[in-house]
């Protein structure tokens, strides 16, 4: 066994957002058949929420890609704010299976500093669709 021994078709790489206290991380698994991706930074990085995106041709315009999106936070925490548009601009995008598992903890975060978790999320997933998708 191997750190990183990942099978044939599995990719695995990393985007940063964003300045200390605040800086996220997006450790992202690229499937053949999905996307994992854990978002995670603060004081205590964990699990507060679990996304999942699965994309689907639209109703009204068949050939724009949606998704069908479940989310599963973890109660108290309000990670699922800043994982549901990731999973599902990923999905859209990439026409894949989309997780995400987010754990973002700031110690008594002022609204400036969500607003600021908010734009670096966006900031990363920008870099994540310009990069790698």
């Amino acid at each position: 066994m191997a750190l990183l021994d990942f099978p044939e078709g599995v990719e695995v790489f990393t985007v940063t957002a964003g300045e200390e206290p605040l800086r996220l991380v997006f450790l992202v698994t690229r499937t053949r058949e999905g996307i994992i991706v854990q978002l995670l930074g603060g004081d205590k990085p964990h699990v507060g929420a679990i996304v999942l995106s699965l994309p689907r041709p639209s109703r009204s315009v068949p050939e724009e890609r949606r998704t069908t999106t479940t989310v599963l936070p973890l109660y108290g925490h309000q990670d699922d704010e800043v994982a549901r548009p990731v999973a599902e601009e990923l999905a859209r995008k990439s026409g894949q299976p989309v997780v995400v598992v987010a754990g973002i903890h700031i110690d008594q975060a002022s609204a400036a500093d969500i607003e600021r978790i908010k734009l670096y999320t966006q900031e990363g997933l920008r870099l994540l669709l310009q990069n790698f998708f």
